[in-house]
């Protein structure tokens, strides 16, 4: 269905890859098209209960393709990122299932904002983040202004970004970045493990969980206790509840169907 994507669904885990593996896995026109496509997608397919985002080769994702801007130098940035970035990031954000990162490589500028944007990241060791927007003059854009001083504080997000500071793997996961750090042979077994957890758990409230954390940036302790009750009244009636309070009392595991 896609040049630049690939995207499939199996054991309700959806796997969307980035496939430019020539350029790093670098956004053009058509791969961000094609990756808003299979985003929407994948959030309307109820089969897929989570989805796993990762990218051939040896890159997770380089960002903008540098040569795509020179083919378009007349072209609107504010444009472009609106049109191409922002539905992305949201469409990351406001999907009701849990949405992990495989990082497979390097992640820079808007690649290292998408990998940010995900809810969890499993990296393999060999793994970098690096937002190097400064490096060509420009500011951070997809995300990454809101979610890294988030993550690491204003100091550490200010040198991040304004030095292009590379972090590895490691440094990203003590930093509280990323989940999970293993050998990059054992990446696909610890995606799959996480992945499959997920693809079998109460998907109804990891969704209800994404939107109380994203609602947390802007609330109030007050409006959170409010929204808490408010979500709970609605978790309590759904068919997963039901299923893992039935599952505990006979000492067995749930068998949730994300309803």
């Amino acid at each position: 269905m896609y040049n630049t994507v690939i995207s499939t669904t199996q054991n309700n885990i959806c796997s969307i890859t980035l496939n430019r593996p020539d350029v790093f896995n670098s956004f053009n026109e058509e791969m961000s098209a094609e990756f808003i496509d299979a985003i929407k997608k994948a959030n309307k397919d109820e089969a897929a209960r989570v989805v796993v985002i990762s990218g051939s080769g040896k890159a997770f994702c380089s960002g903008q393709d540098l040569k795509d801007i020179k083919n378009h130098e007349e072209r609107s940035l504010s444009e472009s990122v609106i049109r191409r970035y922002n539905p992305i990031i949201l469409s990351i954000r406001e999907m009701a299932k849990p949405v992990i990162c495989r990082l497979n490589g390097v992640a820079a500028g808007a690649g290292a904002s998408l990998a940010l944007a995900c809810d969890i990241i499993v990296a393999a060791e060999t793994a970098t983040l690096i937002e190097v927007f400064a490096n060509v003059g420009l500011v951070p854009d997809s995300g990454s202004s809101f979610f890294l001083p988030r993550l690491v504080g204003y100091n550490k997000a200010f040198e991040l970004i304004t030095l292009a500071s590379k972090v590895t793997a490691k440094e990203a996961q003590e930093l509280g970045i990323i989940y999970k750090v293993v050998a990059p042979e054992e990446l696909d077994n610890a995606v799959n493990e996480l992945a499959g957890r997920y693809a079998t758990g109460p998907t109804k409230t990891y969704g209800m969980i994404k939107k109380m954390l994203n609602k947390a940036y802007t609330a109030d302790l007050g409006e959170m206790l409010q929204y808490e009750a408010y979500s709970q009244e609605i978790a309590g009636k759904s068919d997963d509840y039901k299923e893992g309070v039935a599952a505990f009392v006979e000492k067995r595991k749930p068998q949730f169907k994300g309803k």
